[in-house]
């Protein structure tokens, strides 16, 4: 099976033009991008898809020795950008895989032009002795994955609502809760294991393309303070604080998240 057909990859846009590469978060799918993603298709070639075990992707594919790492998720992007022999590319990654494109750039930057980093967080568990704040404690990772682990269903009713944010507009949380219900539960388990133990400080350092990094003022996933670590930490790099709140921008505030791109591409020239 080709990596286009593993990965569930869709084109748009102008096939002549830079490719633009979307990349989706934990239990989520590339629908995740489709109020973003059209506005570009006029100006790149638009590429979607979907990670092992998410969506459309091939869950045949799915190795829990090669997905136990974020790698091998970096390995399925390089493998993506070669097939379709596009690049350097304008990476944009929500979540983990802002991370998964951090990967991914630091060990082919010539396929990388820029990075666009959607609430990244390098690290999810605090680290009191080095001082840094991921937002969780130790214990409250541990009872999330042990939530998963006893009701799946249970914890993505009661999670999703959490991490969109909005109270107000509840359809939002209940289109993530629907996400992570489509999603296997034993490749979601692993999955998140893979994301939330994960600790990515020090591979900041290897990555020489230009990123931006768009942060939402309130988001109880990667809190303000982990924005700016991923800023502070990665040479080259821009910080926009949205004025929205929750880690999903990309379906709570598109118009702003689209805004601060297409502001970014613009200023930031190609390398």
């Amino acid at each position: 099976m080709s990596v286009l057909t593993r990965n569930n990859v869709v084109l748009s846009g102008v096939p002549s033009a830079p490719a633009m590469v979307f990349a989706h978060g934990f239990g989520c799918d590339q629908s995740m991008w489709r109020f973003v993603a059209p506005a570009f298709e006029a100006t790149h070639r638009v590429v979607l898809f979907d990670h092992v075990g998410a969506g459309g992707s091939d869950l045949g594919a799915y190795d829990p020795q090669r997905y136990g790492s974020l790698h091998g998720y970096a390995d399925d992007v390089v493998q993506i950008l070669d097939a379709l022999d596009v690049g350097p590319v304008v990476f944009v990654g929500h979540s983990v895989s802002a991370m998964i494109g951090v990967l991914a750039a630091a060990r082919r930057p010539e396929l990388f032009d820029r990075l666009v980093l959607v609430g990244p967080s390098p690290r999810y568990v605090d680290d009191d002795d080095g001082g840094y704040r991921g937002g969780f404690s130790a214990a409250e990772i541990d009872e999330l994955l042990a939530t998963m682990d006893d009701n799946y269903l249970g914890w993505s009713a009661f999670i999703a609502p959490v991490i969109v944010g909005n109270a107000d507009r509840p359809g939002l949380g209940e289109e993530l809760t629907n996400s992570f219900c489509r999603t296997d539960p034993a490749i979601a388990r692993r999955f998140a294991r893979t994301t939330f133990l994960a600790d990515n400080r020090a591979d900041l350092a290897g990555v020489t393309t230009p990123a931006l990094v768009l942060q939402c003022r309130e988001d109880v996933i990667a809190p303000p303070e982990v924005g700016r670590y991923v800023h502070e930490h990665l040479a080259g790099s821009e910080l926009v604080l949205l004025d929205a709140v929750g880690h999903c921008p990309n379906l709570s505030a598109p118009d702003q998240v689209v805004e601060a791109i297409t502001a970014y591409l613009a200023r930031v020239p190609s390398r």
